[in-house]
C-alpha cells in the first residue's frame, strides 16, 4: 500500500508540473488545441496510443474476450493495430494535415464547415460531440473511481474528486501541450507495466498448468478453451460475426472519433508521419496484445466454476482485477496500477479537450461570438474544458438511466456520423453538403434503431449493430450526392490546394 500511495504521489504531481509548464507554452486556442501544430513524431505517436487504449482494453474488454474467444481475441489486437493505426496514419494522415491547414479548422465540425461550405452543419456535429463524449468521459472516470476505491481505500466520491481535480489542473493549464507530453510519459509507463505483468502473469501460468514457458502457456490456453467451448450448446457460444463486428468498430471506428483524428491535425509537417505510423503501430501491437492475451490467461486460472460472479451471471470486469491482485507482488501491483490510471487519464483528457471545442470553438466561436479575441477564446476553452469536467464528474458519480444508454450508443453514433464524411471529405470533391448530413443522420438513425431491436437485449450484438452505422454513409453519401448541388470550386480549389 505504501509503494502504491509513494508511486501515485509523484505521478500525480509529474503530471500537475506538466501542466504548468504547458501553460507557459500556451497562448493561443490553435496552442491550447492543437499546440501550434508543432508536435513531433514521438509524442504524436504516443498520444494517439494513449489516447486509442484507455483501462476498459485492459480490464471489461481484455476479461470479457478472453474468456468468450481464447487467443482468438488477438485478432481484435491485429485488427487495432494494422487497421486502427498503421492505415489510419498512412491513409488520413496526410491528407488531414495538408487539408484542415488549407482550410484553417481545428476540429471536426470545423473541418466539415469548411470543406462542404455550411456553418450548420458544424453546429450539427458539435452537438452530436457533446451529447455522445460527455458519458463516455463519464464512465472513464467511473472506472478510475472504483479502481482507486478497491485499491487505496479512498471512497468512490473521494478518488472521483482527486481523479476530477488532477485532470482537471494539467489540462486547462497547458492545454495540447501538456496533454501531448503527458501521454508520452504515461505511454512510457504502459508499455513498461504490460512487459512486466506479462512475464510475471506467464511465469505463475506456467506453474499452475503444469507446462514451461511461453509456447507451453500458449498451448494450455488453447486447449483449456477448447475444453470449456465443448461444454457449451452451439447456440450460446461465442460468435464470430460479433467477433468480426469487434475488429471493425474498434479498428476502423477510430477514422472518425474527434479525439483521434485530432492528433493529424496537430503534427508538425507531413515529413513525421511514417515514423509516426511505426511508432504507434509498435505501442498498439504491445498493448492491445497483452490486453487480450491476458484475458485469454483467464482460461488457466479459473473454470466454467470458479469464475467471478455478478448478479447476472459472470462478472468480467473482474477477471483482469482478481489475476493481478492475486498473482502479482504488491510493489509490481503498484505499477500496474499506474498503467491502467495512464491509459484512463490519457483517453479522459483527449475526451475533455474535443468536447469542450464542440462548445468553445465550434458553437460559441463559431455562432454566437465570430469575433471573440484571441485571449477571451483561449480562455473560454479553459473555462469549458474545467466545466466539462466537472459535468462528467456529476454524471460519473449519479449515473441516470439515459446517460447509460448513451455511453451504450455512443461509439457506433460518434464513429458513425464522421468516419465517411471526414473520408470523403479528404478524398472524394464531389461528395456534397446534402450527401454529407444524409450520411450524418443516418448513421446515428441506424445505430439507435439496431441498439434498441437488437443489442439493448444482447449486448453481444452491439459491436455488429455500431458497425452497420458506420458502413451505411458511405452508401449514402454517394447516392444523395449524386442528385444534388455539387459543391463550390473555390472550395475545393482551397480544401486540395
Amino acid at each position: 500500500m505504501t509503494a502504491s500511495i509513494v508511486l501515485l504521489s509523484v505521478f500525480l504531481v509529474g503530471m500537475i508540473a506538466i501542466g504548468i509548464w504547458g501553460m507557459k507554452k500556451t497562448a493561443t486556442l490553435n496552442d491550447f488545441f492543437l499546440g501550434g501544430r508543432s508536435v513531433g513524431p514521438w509524442v504524436t505517436a504516443f498520444a494517439y496510443g494513449t489516447t486509442y487504449f484507455s483501462a476498459v482494453v485492459f480490464i471489461g474488454f481484455g476479461g470479457q474476450i478472453g474468456w468468450g474467444y481464447g487467443l482468438k481475441g488477438l485478432a481484435i489486437a491485429f485488427g487495432n493495430a494494422f487497421i486502427g493505426t498503421t492505415l489510419a496514419w498512412l491513409v488520413l494522415g496526410r491528407r488531414a494535415r495538408r487539408m484542415t491547414q488549407n482550410l484553417d479548422a481545428m476540429t471536426m465540425p470545423e473541418f466539415l464547415q469548411e470543406r462542404f461550405g455550411s456553418k450548420y452543419i458544424k453546429m450539427f456535429a458539435a452537438l452530436i460531440i457533446f451529447v455522445f463524449l460527455i458519458p463516455y468521459s463519464a464512465s472513464v472516470f467511473k472506472g478510475l473511481g472504483f479502481l482507486f476505491e478497491k485499491n487505496f481505500n479512498i471512497q468512490f466520491d473521494t478518488a472521483l474528486l482527486i481523479m476530477v481535480a488532477i485532470t482537471g489542473l494539467y489540462l486547462v493549464l497547458g492545454g495540447y501541450f501538456a496533454v501531448t507530453l503527458t501521454d508520452f510519459v504515461q505511454g512510457i509507463i504502459m508499455l513498461f507495466g504490460a512487459a512486466i505483468m506479462v512475464y510475471i502473469l506467464t511465469g505463475k501460468a506456467a506453474d499452475h498448468s503444469g507446462t514451461s514457458g511461453f509456447g507451453g502457456v500458449i498451448s494450455a490456453i488453447t486447449e483449456r478453451y477448447n475444453q470449456w467451448l465443448s461444454t457449451v450448446p452451439a447456440a450460446k457460444q461465442p460468435s464470430m460475426l460479433t467477433l468480426g463486428g469487434l475488429v471493425f468498430m474498434t479498428s476502423f471506428g477510430v477514422w472518425g472519433m474527434p479525439q483521434m483524428v485530432q492528433k493529424f491535425y496537430a503534427i508538425k509537417n507531413e515529413a513525421v508521419i511514417n515514423k509516426a505510423a511505426l511508432i504507434t503501430t509498435v505501442f498498439a501491437i504491445i498493448i492491445s496484445c497483452v490486453a487480450y492475451y491476458t484475458g485469454a490467461l483467464s482460461h488457466i486460472f479459473y473454470d466454467a466454476s470458479t469464475l467471478p460472479m455478478g448478479p447476472k451471471g459472470p462478472d468480467f470486469d473482474r477477471i483482469v482485477p482478481e489475476l493481478l491482485t492475486k498473482y502479482l507482488p504488491s510493489g509490481m501491483m503498484a505499477l500496474i496500477l499506474l498503467l491502467i490510471l495512464s491509459a484512463s487519464m490519457s483517453t479522459l483528457s483527449s475526451l475533455v479537450l474535443v468536447s469542450a471545442s464542440s462548445v468553445a470553438i465550434d458553437l460559441y466561436k463559431g455562432h454566437i461570438n465570430p469575433q471573440i479575441s484571441k485571449a477571451n477564446s483561449l480562455l473560454m476553452m479553459r473555462f469549458l474544458s474545467a466545466v466539462f469536467i466537472v459535468i462528467s464528474y456529476f454524471v460519473a458519480k449519479k449515473q441516470p438511466q439515459f446517460i447509460v444508454e448513451l455511453m451504450a450508443l455512443s461509439w457506433g453514433a460518434v464513429a458513425g456520423a464522421f468516419m465517411a464524411p471526414f473520408f470523403y471529405g479528404l478524398y472524394w470533391k464531389k461528395a456534397t453538403h446534402a450527401g454529407v448530413v444524409a450520411g450524418m443522420i443516418t448513421a446515428i438513425v441506424v445505430n439507435v434503431v439496431l441498439y434498441y431491436m437488437y443489442s439493448k437485449e444482447n449486448r453481444a450484438l452491439a459491436a455488429v449493430t455500431a458497425s452497420i452505422a458506420m458502413i451505411v454513409p458511405f452508401i449514402v453519401i454517394p447516392v444523395v450526392s449524386a442528385f444534388t448541388k455539387p459543391p463550390k470550386t473555390a472550395i475545393l480549389e482551397k480544401a486540395f490546394a
